[in-house]
Protein backbone atom coordinates (compact mmCIF):
# COMPACT_ATOMS: atom_id res chain seq x y z
CA UNK A 1 0.00 0.00 0.00
CA UNK A 2 1.53 3.25 -1.06
CA UNK A 3 2.71 5.68 1.52
CA UNK A 4 0.66 8.90 1.81
CA UNK A 5 3.68 11.14 2.41
CA UNK A 6 5.24 10.11 -0.94
CA UNK A 7 2.10 11.12 -2.80
CA UNK A 8 2.18 14.47 -1.06
CA UNK A 9 5.80 15.01 -2.05
CA UNK A 10 5.01 14.11 -5.65
CA UNK A 11 2.08 16.50 -5.77
CA UNK A 12 4.32 19.22 -4.35
CA UNK A 13 6.97 18.65 -7.04
CA UNK A 14 4.36 18.84 -9.80
CA UNK A 15 3.06 22.09 -8.36
CA UNK A 16 6.57 23.57 -8.30
CA UNK A 17 7.16 22.62 -11.95
CA UNK A 18 3.90 24.28 -12.99
CA UNK A 19 4.87 27.45 -11.09
CA UNK A 20 8.23 27.56 -12.88
CA UNK A 21 6.52 27.11 -16.25
CA UNK A 22 4.05 29.92 -15.49
CA UNK A 23 6.88 32.23 -14.34
CA UNK A 24 8.82 31.51 -17.51
CA UNK A 25 5.77 32.26 -19.66
CA UNK A 26 5.26 35.60 -17.83
CA UNK A 27 8.93 36.55 -18.40
CA UNK A 28 8.66 35.70 -22.09
CA UNK A 29 5.46 37.70 -22.40
CA UNK A 30 6.99 40.67 -20.57
CA UNK A 31 10.06 40.52 -22.82
CA UNK A 32 7.85 40.49 -25.91
CA UNK A 33 5.94 43.48 -24.59
CA UNK A 34 9.22 45.31 -23.86
CA UNK A 35 10.45 44.64 -27.41
CA UNK A 36 7.23 45.96 -28.84
CA UNK A 37 7.46 49.02 -26.60
CA UNK A 38 11.08 49.63 -27.57
CA UNK A 39 10.19 49.30 -31.25
CA UNK A 40 7.36 51.76 -30.85
CA UNK A 41 9.69 54.14 -29.00
CA UNK A 42 12.31 53.96 -31.76
CA UNK A 43 9.62 54.53 -34.34
CA UNK A 44 8.39 57.55 -32.44
CA UNK A 45 11.95 58.87 -32.10
CA UNK A 46 12.50 58.50 -35.83
CA UNK A 47 9.27 60.35 -36.49
CA UNK A 48 10.30 63.13 -34.11
CA UNK A 49 13.82 63.36 -35.58
CA UNK A 50 12.33 63.48 -39.06
CA UNK A 51 9.94 66.20 -37.97
CA UNK A 52 12.75 68.21 -36.33
CA UNK A 53 14.91 67.89 -39.44
CA UNK A 54 11.99 69.01 -41.59
CA UNK A 55 11.41 72.01 -39.34
CA UNK A 56 15.11 72.87 -39.30
CA UNK A 57 15.27 72.67 -43.09
CA UNK A 58 12.22 74.87 -43.29
CA UNK A 59 13.79 77.37 -40.84
CA UNK A 60 17.00 77.47 -42.88
CA UNK A 61 15.04 78.06 -46.05
CA UNK A 62 13.03 80.79 -44.34
CA UNK A 63 16.17 82.46 -43.03
CA UNK A 64 17.76 82.27 -46.45
CA UNK A 65 14.70 83.82 -48.05
CA UNK A 66 14.78 86.62 -45.50
CA UNK A 67 18.30 87.51 -46.61
CA UNK A 68 17.31 87.80 -50.23
CA UNK A 69 16.46 91.24 -51.50
CA UNK A 70 12.68 91.27 -52.02
CA UNK A 71 13.32 92.65 -55.48
CA UNK A 72 15.23 89.48 -56.35
CA UNK A 73 12.86 86.92 -57.78
CA UNK A 74 14.89 83.88 -56.79
CA UNK A 75 13.94 80.83 -58.85
CA UNK A 76 13.81 77.24 -57.63
CA UNK A 77 16.78 76.58 -59.86
CA UNK A 78 18.92 79.10 -57.99
CA UNK A 79 18.06 77.41 -54.68
CA UNK A 80 19.35 74.12 -56.04
CA UNK A 81 22.69 75.60 -57.00
CA UNK A 82 23.96 75.97 -53.41
CA UNK A 83 26.57 73.71 -51.87
CA UNK A 84 24.14 72.79 -49.10
CA UNK A 85 22.44 70.15 -51.25
CA UNK A 86 25.51 67.89 -50.77
CA UNK A 87 25.74 67.28 -54.49
CA UNK A 88 29.42 66.69 -55.19
CA UNK A 89 29.08 67.58 -58.87
CA UNK A 90 30.46 71.02 -59.71
CA UNK A 91 27.77 73.62 -60.28
CA UNK A 92 27.99 75.50 -63.57
CA UNK A 93 27.50 79.25 -63.27
CA UNK A 94 27.25 82.01 -65.85
CA UNK A 95 27.61 85.39 -64.16
CA UNK A 96 26.45 88.45 -66.08
CA UNK A 97 27.42 92.07 -65.49
CA UNK A 98 27.63 94.81 -68.12
CA UNK A 99 28.47 97.72 -65.83
CA UNK A 100 31.53 99.96 -66.06
CA UNK A 101 35.08 98.60 -65.57
CA UNK A 102 35.29 99.67 -61.92
CA UNK A 103 32.23 97.61 -61.01
CA UNK A 104 33.39 94.61 -63.02
CA UNK A 105 36.77 94.75 -61.30
CA UNK A 106 35.06 94.48 -57.92
CA UNK A 107 33.05 91.53 -59.25
CA UNK A 108 36.36 89.72 -59.80
CA UNK A 109 36.96 89.80 -56.03
CA UNK A 110 33.66 88.04 -55.32
CA UNK A 111 34.40 85.32 -57.89
CA UNK A 112 37.84 84.74 -56.38
CA UNK A 113 36.43 84.48 -52.87
CA UNK A 114 33.59 82.19 -53.98
CA UNK A 115 36.12 79.69 -55.32
CA UNK A 116 38.52 80.02 -52.39
CA UNK A 117 35.72 79.46 -49.88
CA UNK A 118 34.21 76.58 -51.86
CA UNK A 119 37.01 74.93 -53.87
CA UNK A 120 36.00 72.44 -56.56
CA UNK A 121 32.32 73.28 -56.14
CA UNK A 122 31.73 75.64 -59.06
CA UNK A 123 32.61 76.10 -62.71
CA UNK A 124 32.26 79.82 -63.40
CA UNK A 125 31.75 81.56 -66.70
CA UNK A 126 31.53 85.34 -67.15
CA UNK A 127 29.44 87.47 -69.50
CA UNK A 128 30.72 91.05 -69.36
CA UNK A 129 31.77 94.00 -71.50
CA UNK A 130 35.17 94.08 -69.73
CA UNK A 131 36.64 90.68 -70.58
CA UNK A 132 40.22 92.01 -70.33
CA UNK A 133 39.79 92.16 -66.56
CA UNK A 134 39.42 88.36 -66.46
CA UNK A 135 42.26 87.44 -68.80
CA UNK A 136 44.47 84.70 -67.28
CA UNK A 137 42.06 84.38 -64.35
CA UNK A 138 42.22 80.79 -62.99
CA UNK A 139 38.67 80.95 -61.64
CA UNK A 140 37.03 81.61 -65.02
CA UNK A 141 36.05 78.81 -67.42
CA UNK A 142 34.28 78.55 -70.75
CA UNK A 143 30.59 77.92 -70.07
CA UNK A 144 27.94 77.26 -72.70
CA UNK A 145 24.94 79.55 -72.00
CA UNK A 146 22.70 77.04 -73.80
CA UNK A 147 23.65 74.23 -71.44
CA UNK A 148 20.52 73.37 -69.40
CA UNK A 149 22.72 72.64 -66.37
CA UNK A 150 24.11 76.18 -66.33
CA UNK A 151 22.61 78.56 -63.78
CA UNK A 152 22.72 82.13 -65.11
CA UNK A 153 22.26 85.20 -62.95
CA UNK A 154 22.96 88.92 -63.05
CA UNK A 155 25.52 90.02 -60.46
CA UNK A 156 24.54 93.10 -58.45
CA UNK A 157 25.53 94.86 -55.23
CA UNK A 158 22.40 96.14 -53.40
CA UNK A 159 24.56 96.53 -50.28
CA UNK A 160 25.63 99.93 -51.63
CA UNK A 161 22.35 101.36 -50.33
CA UNK A 162 23.62 100.72 -46.78
CA UNK A 163 27.10 102.17 -47.38
CA UNK A 164 26.38 105.29 -45.31
CA UNK A 165 25.05 103.41 -42.29
CA UNK A 166 26.94 100.11 -42.08
CA UNK A 167 30.70 99.35 -42.05
CA UNK A 168 30.95 97.59 -45.41
CA UNK A 169 33.41 98.04 -48.28
CA UNK A 170 32.61 97.73 -51.99
CA UNK A 171 34.41 94.39 -51.86
CA UNK A 172 31.48 92.99 -49.82
CA UNK A 173 28.83 94.14 -52.31
CA UNK A 174 28.87 91.41 -54.95
CA UNK A 175 29.93 88.89 -52.31
CA UNK A 176 26.72 89.27 -50.30
CA UNK A 177 24.68 89.05 -53.48
CA UNK A 178 26.43 85.75 -54.28
CA UNK A 179 25.58 84.46 -50.81
CA UNK A 180 21.90 85.25 -51.21
CA UNK A 181 21.67 83.96 -54.76
CA UNK A 182 23.68 80.75 -54.36
CA UNK A 183 22.86 79.93 -50.74
CA UNK A 184 26.50 79.82 -49.61
CA UNK A 185 28.70 81.60 -47.09
CA UNK A 186 31.67 83.60 -48.38
CA UNK A 187 34.44 85.29 -46.40
CA UNK A 188 36.79 87.83 -48.01
CA UNK A 189 40.24 86.44 -48.74
CA UNK A 190 41.93 89.63 -49.94
CA UNK A 191 41.30 93.37 -49.70
CA UNK A 192 41.43 94.09 -53.43
CA UNK A 193 40.06 93.06 -56.80
CA UNK A 194 41.51 90.06 -58.62
CA UNK A 195 43.80 90.98 -61.54
CA UNK A 196 46.28 88.46 -62.97
CA UNK A 197 49.30 89.77 -64.87
CA UNK A 198 51.33 86.93 -66.42
CA UNK A 199 55.11 86.71 -66.16
CA UNK A 200 55.27 87.26 -69.90
CA UNK A 201 53.25 90.48 -69.62
CA UNK A 202 55.45 91.67 -66.76
CA UNK A 203 58.53 91.17 -68.93
CA UNK A 204 57.23 93.53 -71.62
CA UNK A 205 58.47 97.11 -71.45
CA UNK A 206 55.89 99.78 -70.69
CA UNK A 207 54.59 102.37 -73.13
CA UNK A 208 56.64 104.93 -71.23
CA UNK A 209 59.82 102.90 -71.72
CA UNK A 210 59.01 102.64 -75.42
CA UNK A 211 59.51 106.41 -75.51
CA UNK A 212 62.99 106.00 -74.07
CA UNK A 213 62.05 107.15 -70.55
CA UNK A 214 63.02 104.86 -67.68
CA UNK A 215 61.45 106.95 -64.87
CA UNK A 216 59.24 105.60 -62.12
CA UNK A 217 56.01 107.32 -63.10
CA UNK A 218 52.57 108.20 -61.73
CA UNK A 219 49.34 107.81 -63.68
CA UNK A 220 47.02 110.83 -63.52
CA UNK A 221 43.35 110.69 -64.44
CA UNK A 222 41.98 114.23 -64.70
CA UNK A 223 38.31 113.73 -65.57
CA UNK A 224 35.95 110.87 -66.21
CA UNK A 225 32.71 109.81 -67.85
CA UNK A 226 30.03 112.34 -68.76
CA UNK A 227 27.37 110.42 -66.89
CA UNK A 228 29.05 111.23 -63.54
CA UNK A 229 30.21 114.84 -63.72
CA UNK A 230 30.12 115.13 -59.91
CA UNK A 231 33.50 113.38 -59.77
CA UNK A 232 35.29 116.11 -61.72
CA UNK A 233 37.57 118.68 -60.15
CA UNK A 234 39.21 121.86 -61.44
CA UNK A 235 41.78 120.77 -64.08
CA UNK A 236 43.82 123.89 -63.30
CA UNK A 237 44.34 122.50 -59.79
CA UNK A 238 45.85 119.34 -61.24
CA UNK A 239 48.09 121.35 -63.56
CA UNK A 240 49.46 123.11 -60.48
CA UNK A 241 50.20 119.73 -58.91
CA UNK A 242 52.06 118.54 -62.02
CA UNK A 243 54.09 121.76 -62.28
CA UNK A 244 55.02 121.61 -58.58
CA UNK A 245 56.65 118.20 -59.05
CA UNK A 246 58.39 119.09 -62.32
CA UNK A 247 61.81 117.45 -62.37
CA UNK A 248 60.78 115.19 -59.46
CA UNK A 249 57.86 113.07 -60.70
CA UNK A 250 56.90 112.03 -64.22
CA UNK A 251 53.13 111.97 -64.76
CA UNK A 252 51.33 109.98 -67.46
CA UNK A 253 47.83 111.19 -68.29
CA UNK A 254 45.35 108.47 -69.27
CA UNK A 255 41.67 108.03 -70.04
CA UNK A 256 39.29 107.19 -72.85
CA UNK A 257 39.17 109.74 -75.66
CA UNK A 258 35.36 109.78 -75.63
CA UNK A 259 35.28 110.85 -71.98
CA UNK A 260 36.00 114.19 -70.31
CA UNK A 261 39.79 114.54 -70.04
CA UNK A 262 41.18 118.08 -70.35
CA UNK A 263 44.77 117.76 -71.60
CA UNK A 264 47.46 118.85 -69.15
CA UNK A 265 50.87 120.24 -70.02
CA UNK A 266 54.20 118.68 -68.99
CA UNK A 267 52.74 115.18 -68.83
CA UNK A 268 53.04 112.18 -71.14
CA UNK A 269 49.68 112.15 -72.91
CA UNK A 270 48.34 108.61 -73.44
CA UNK A 271 44.65 109.61 -73.55
CA UNK A 272 42.89 107.20 -75.90
CA UNK A 273 46.14 105.26 -76.52
CA UNK A 274 45.55 102.22 -74.32
CA UNK A 275 42.98 99.47 -74.42
CA UNK A 276 41.83 98.01 -71.11
CA UNK A 277 44.49 95.30 -70.92
CA UNK A 278 47.25 97.75 -71.89
CA UNK A 279 46.00 100.08 -69.20
CA UNK A 280 46.28 97.36 -66.55
CA UNK A 281 49.85 96.66 -67.67
CA UNK A 282 50.61 100.37 -67.52
CA UNK A 283 49.37 100.46 -63.93
CA UNK A 284 51.60 97.46 -63.17
CA UNK A 285 54.64 99.50 -64.23
CA UNK A 286 53.52 102.63 -62.35
CA UNK A 287 54.49 103.53 -58.80
CA UNK A 288 51.46 105.71 -58.10
CA UNK A 289 48.01 106.77 -59.27
CA UNK A 290 46.34 110.20 -58.91
CA UNK A 291 42.59 110.17 -59.64
CA UNK A 292 39.03 110.58 -58.39
CA UNK A 293 36.96 107.57 -57.26
CA UNK A 294 37.12 105.57 -60.48
CA UNK A 295 38.42 102.39 -62.13
CA UNK A 296 42.03 103.59 -61.81
CA UNK A 297 41.68 103.74 -58.02
CA UNK A 298 40.39 100.15 -57.79
CA UNK A 299 43.03 98.97 -60.27
CA UNK A 300 45.78 100.67 -58.26
CA UNK A 301 44.92 98.28 -55.41
CA UNK A 302 44.19 95.19 -57.52
CA UNK A 303 47.16 95.18 -59.91
CA UNK A 304 50.31 93.76 -58.29
CA UNK A 305 53.33 96.01 -57.86
CA UNK A 306 56.72 95.45 -59.47
CA UNK A 307 59.50 93.64 -57.59
CA UNK A 308 61.28 96.00 -55.22
CA UNK A 309 58.28 98.33 -54.94
CA UNK A 310 56.05 98.68 -51.84
CA UNK A 311 53.32 96.05 -51.54
CA UNK A 312 50.62 98.74 -51.73
CA UNK A 313 50.85 101.05 -54.73
CA UNK A 314 50.72 104.74 -53.87
CA UNK A 315 47.37 106.31 -54.72
CA UNK A 316 45.96 109.75 -53.94
CA UNK A 317 42.21 110.12 -54.46
CA UNK A 318 40.26 113.37 -54.44
CA UNK A 319 36.91 112.03 -53.26
CA UNK A 320 35.02 115.06 -51.98
CA UNK A 321 31.72 114.25 -50.30
CA UNK A 322 30.19 111.80 -52.76
CA UNK A 323 31.34 108.38 -51.53
CA UNK A 324 32.23 107.31 -47.96
CA UNK A 325 35.79 106.20 -47.32
CA UNK A 326 34.56 103.02 -45.62
CA UNK A 327 33.03 101.90 -48.93
CA UNK A 328 35.84 102.96 -51.30
CA UNK A 329 39.26 103.43 -49.66
CA UNK A 330 42.09 100.85 -49.62
CA UNK A 331 45.16 100.24 -47.50
CA UNK A 332 48.02 102.48 -48.55
CA UNK A 333 45.79 105.00 -50.32
CA UNK A 334 45.43 108.67 -49.42
CA UNK A 335 41.66 109.24 -49.65
CA UNK A 336 40.83 112.97 -49.45
CA UNK A 337 37.24 113.17 -48.23
CA UNK A 338 35.04 116.10 -47.21
CA UNK A 339 32.15 114.07 -45.79
CA UNK A 340 30.81 115.86 -42.73
CA UNK A 341 31.97 119.28 -43.94
CA UNK A 342 28.81 120.20 -45.85
CA UNK A 343 25.11 119.82 -45.11
CA UNK A 344 24.63 117.70 -48.24
CA UNK A 345 27.01 115.02 -46.94
CA UNK A 346 26.64 115.45 -43.18
CA UNK A 347 25.35 111.89 -42.74
CA UNK A 348 27.50 110.11 -45.33
CA UNK A 349 28.17 110.35 -49.05
CA UNK A 350 25.62 112.23 -51.14
CA UNK A 351 25.99 109.79 -54.07
CA UNK A 352 24.86 112.53 -56.46
CA UNK A 353 25.68 111.74 -60.09
CA UNK A 354 25.98 115.16 -61.70
CA UNK A 355 26.92 118.72 -60.98
CA UNK A 356 25.59 120.05 -64.28
CA UNK A 357 23.11 118.79 -66.83
CA UNK A 358 24.40 116.75 -69.75
CA UNK A 359 21.06 116.74 -71.62
CA UNK A 360 21.27 113.08 -72.57
CA UNK A 361 17.86 112.05 -71.24
CA UNK A 362 19.32 110.34 -68.19
CA UNK A 363 17.39 110.68 -64.92
CA UNK A 364 20.58 112.01 -63.30
CA UNK A 365 19.75 115.30 -65.03
CA UNK A 366 16.72 115.67 -62.75
CA UNK A 367 16.90 118.74 -60.52
CA UNK A 368 16.57 116.73 -57.29
CA UNK A 369 19.50 114.52 -58.34
CA UNK A 370 21.94 117.32 -59.18
CA UNK A 371 24.62 118.62 -56.81
CA UNK A 372 23.16 121.02 -54.25
CA UNK A 373 26.29 123.19 -54.08
CA UNK A 374 27.72 123.61 -57.59
CA UNK A 375 30.59 126.03 -58.13
CA UNK A 376 31.06 127.58 -61.55
CA UNK A 377 34.68 127.94 -62.59
CA UNK A 378 36.53 129.26 -65.62
CA UNK A 379 39.59 127.23 -66.53
CA UNK A 380 42.88 128.21 -68.16
CA UNK A 381 43.10 124.74 -69.68
CA UNK A 382 40.97 124.19 -72.76
CA UNK A 383 38.01 121.93 -72.07
CA UNK A 384 36.97 119.11 -74.43
CA UNK A 385 34.07 120.24 -76.55
CA UNK A 386 30.78 118.49 -75.93
CA UNK A 387 27.72 118.60 -78.16
CA UNK A 388 25.28 119.37 -75.31
CA UNK A 389 27.38 121.27 -72.74
CA UNK A 390 27.69 124.74 -74.26
CA UNK A 391 29.61 126.15 -71.27
CA UNK A 392 32.69 124.18 -72.32
CA UNK A 393 33.06 126.43 -75.35
CA UNK A 394 33.85 129.31 -73.00
CA UNK A 395 36.09 127.16 -70.78
CA UNK A 396 33.45 127.27 -68.09
CA UNK A 397 32.20 124.32 -66.07
CA UNK A 398 30.60 123.51 -62.75
CA UNK A 399 32.16 121.29 -60.11
CA UNK A 400 30.83 120.30 -56.66
CA UNK A 401 31.86 122.56 -53.78
CA UNK A 402 33.29 119.53 -51.96
CA UNK A 403 35.69 119.05 -54.89
CA UNK A 404 36.51 122.75 -55.19
CA UNK A 405 37.47 122.71 -51.49
CA UNK A 406 40.28 120.21 -52.18
CA UNK A 407 43.08 122.58 -53.20
CA UNK A 408 46.34 121.78 -55.03
CA UNK A 409 48.24 122.01 -51.73
CA UNK A 410 46.05 119.24 -50.27
CA UNK A 411 46.89 116.91 -53.14
CA UNK A 412 50.57 117.87 -53.13
CA UNK A 413 50.91 117.19 -49.40
CA UNK A 414 49.34 113.75 -49.72
CA UNK A 415 51.72 112.82 -52.54
CA UNK A 416 54.71 114.05 -50.52
CA UNK A 417 53.90 111.67 -47.67
CA UNK A 418 55.04 108.70 -49.78
CA UNK A 419 58.43 110.35 -50.40
CA UNK A 420 58.97 111.77 -46.93
CA UNK A 421 58.25 108.37 -45.42
CA UNK A 422 60.72 106.64 -47.73
CA UNK A 423 58.23 104.47 -49.62
CA UNK A 424 59.21 106.19 -52.90
CA UNK A 425 62.13 108.23 -54.23
CA UNK A 426 61.98 111.29 -56.46
CA UNK A 427 63.40 111.19 -59.96
CA UNK A 428 62.21 112.45 -63.36
CA UNK A 429 64.08 112.88 -66.64
CA UNK A 430 61.09 114.06 -68.68
CA UNK A 431 62.42 117.58 -69.29
CA UNK A 432 65.75 116.17 -70.39
CA UNK A 433 63.93 114.74 -73.42
CA UNK A 434 62.15 117.92 -74.46
CA UNK A 435 64.18 118.12 -77.69
CA UNK A 436 63.16 114.60 -78.72
CA UNK A 437 60.64 114.59 -81.61
CA UNK A 438 59.16 111.36 -80.26
CA UNK A 439 58.57 112.88 -76.82
CA UNK A 440 57.15 116.10 -78.27
CA UNK A 441 54.45 114.07 -79.96
CA UNK A 442 53.06 113.05 -76.56
CA UNK A 443 54.14 115.93 -74.27
CA UNK A 444 53.05 119.57 -74.45
CA UNK A 445 56.00 121.49 -72.98
CA UNK A 446 54.55 124.94 -73.84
Amino acid sequence: MPCGCKNKNKDKQVEQVEQVEQLTKRKIKRADEDNVSETNTLTKRKRVDKSIKKNNDQDKLTQRNRKVDPKQNQSEESKRVGVANNNKTKKKLLIRNHQCPGDVLMLSAAIRDLHKNHPNKFVTGIDTTCKAIFEHNPYISAVDPKDPDVFTFKAEYPLIHKSNTLPYHFIHGFMQHFEDTLGVKIKPTAFKGDIHITEKEKSWISQVQELGIQDNFWIINVGGKYDYTSKWTNPDYLQEVVDYFAGKITFVQTGESKHFHPKLKNVINLIGKTDLRQYLRLIYHSVGVLCPVTFAMHAAAAVPTRPGMPKHRACVVWAGGREPASWEAYNGHRYISNIGSLDCCSNGGCWVGRCQKVYDGDEKDSVHKLCRHPVEIETKIALPQHRTIAEFQKNKMSIPKCMEMIKPDDIIRNIEYYYEGGALEYGSTLFEHRESPKINQVVDFS
